[in-house]
């Protein structure tokens, strides 16, 4: 914890945070490289926006980490179990994530989109997994909630950096060595999260819940039940039949952001903003807003509590999805940025009080299990929907014209996180939390 005397930033200069501020921008690293940003590329490659939807459904391993987060949770990676069981997973995937990447880069659309899909698909697992490993080191090393709050902004802060230079950055490097390149040059940015690896400390052994066999041997029947359906069992002894209504709550919640991605850049393809225009604005009043809205959402969290923080920005969310139905008709640099802007300011709120109240519902003893399977409820949806995106706007296109279909389209995605703060305003009424 950091000292009374020393500035309230300072607790970030700390080498434990710092680490966890490496550890974030690992974690973000793969997720636009086989999302929003393949999806740019793709479309210059003249990609239909349909075939584009559906290779976005490689991020749903993001979804399903859960099924073999019990492995992660309860074993060493191969070959690397020296390192202990958290960090010789992260160096393990981090490993997977810089190979596929490099990979990505060197085949590129040349060799058909089935081979650069499935070479997306192997990324996104690792990514997915890495995640999952990440975010047990991170609320295993926290000592009490203020650490795990301070820890959380960290990841927070590198994650999002992560995405504005797999958003911001790779659209003014793409425009000077082209897309094979920098996706070659983002492979060898894994060797950060690699280094953060080698350098952090393995988590103490964590306490065992009451009743459970985690420490028994995942091969053996008592370990694997206890691995599978252990985490589950806990979750529901602890909150009870309220614990389906936050799942339900939890899996709505980033609607907006999960559908409208896929069809962001081929947006700004379409109404003729260049590469180079789409970084610098993501790179100034992107990032400016990505940083207030980090900031807001920890302050929130911290002043009005889980509940309310979360239908703040949640309705954030909301509004910064709605406002790109502007763009197809007014897309003069100012309105773009203050656009990007609002939709970053939202996107970044929301993730902020999302990840703290999940953290928030973990048990020691199965926290990477846990955490996987309250991660990948919130994808769950999104993911889904989000590979019919282009479908969407080509239906809606041969009606209308294109740039009416986006319009709607993007109106429609903010108009799907309503349910969401409804049932957090449910929550907010009826669950109390336990001590």
């Amino acid at each position: 914890m950091s000292s009374p005397t020393r500035g309230p930033l300072a607790v970030y200069l700390e080498p434990r945070n710092r680490l966890m501020l490496a550890l974030g921008f690992s974690s973000g690293l793969p997720f636009m490289l086989v999302a929003n940003t393949l999806g740019y590329w793709l479309r210059e490659e003249g990609t239909s926006l349909a075939a584009i939807g559906f290779v976005a459904w490689c991020g749903l391993a993001w979804t399903f980490k859960y099924l073999w987060a019990p492995l992660i949770d309860r074993t060493s990676a191969p070959f690397l179990a020296v390192l202990g069981r958290r960090r010789s997973w992260m160096l393990f995937t981090q490993l997977v994530i810089a190979a596929g990447l490099t990979a990505m880069g060197i085949v590129g659309i040349s060799q058909g989109l089935v081979v650069l899909g499935a070479l997306a698909v192997t990324v996104a697992v690792a990514g997915a997994s890495q995640d999952v490993v990440i975010d047990a080191w991170r609320i295993e090393t926290a000592g009490d909630t203020e650490e795990l709050g301070v820890l959380t902004s960290s990841y927070t802060f590198g994650y999002r950096a992560a995405l504005l230079a797999t958003e911001a950055v790779i659209l003014l490097l793409a425009t000077r060595i082209g897309w094979n390149a920098s996706y070659v040059c983002y492979g060898a940015l894994a060797s950060v999260g690699m280094t953060a690896c080698l350098l952090a400390a393995e988590p103490a052994r964590t306490a065992r819940p009451a009743g459970a066999d985690t420490d028994a041997p995942l091969w053996t029947a008592r370990g694997l039940i206890d691995a599978i359906a252990g985490p589950l069992v806990q979750f529901f002894k602890r909150y009870g039949a309220l614990g389906l209504l936050m799942l339900l709550a939890i899996s709505l919640f980033q609607l907006p952001n999960f559908v409208m991605g896929p069809m962001t850049n081929p947006l700004y393809h379409d109404v003729g903003l260049t590469k180079d225009m789409v970084g610098v604005v993501r790179g100034t009043f992107g990032l400016a807003a990505v940083f207030l809205g980090v900031a807001a959402g920890g302050f929130l969290c911290l002043k009005l509590g889980h509940m309310r923080a979360l239908m703040i920005g949640g309705s954030a969310q909301i509004l910064g999805t709605m406002l790109y139905g502007i763009l197809p008709y007014l897309h003069d640099p100012l309105t773009f940025a203050l656009i990007m802007a609002a939709d970053n300011f939202g996107i970044a709120l929301a993730g902020v009080t999302l990840v703290t109240y999940m953290s928030s519902l973990t048990t020691l003893g199965y926290t990477a299990t846990q955490y996987a399977l309250l991660s990948s409820v919130y994808t769950v949806f999104g993911k889904l929907l989000k590979g019919f995106s282009g479908t969407a706007v080509d239906g809606l296109a041969a009606h209308v014209g294109l740039m009416k279909a986006y319009a709607v389209f993007f109106v429609g995605a903010g108009l799907i996180g309503i349910p969401a703060i409804f049932l957090f305003l449910l929550l907010a009424t009826w669950y109390r939390r336990p001590a």
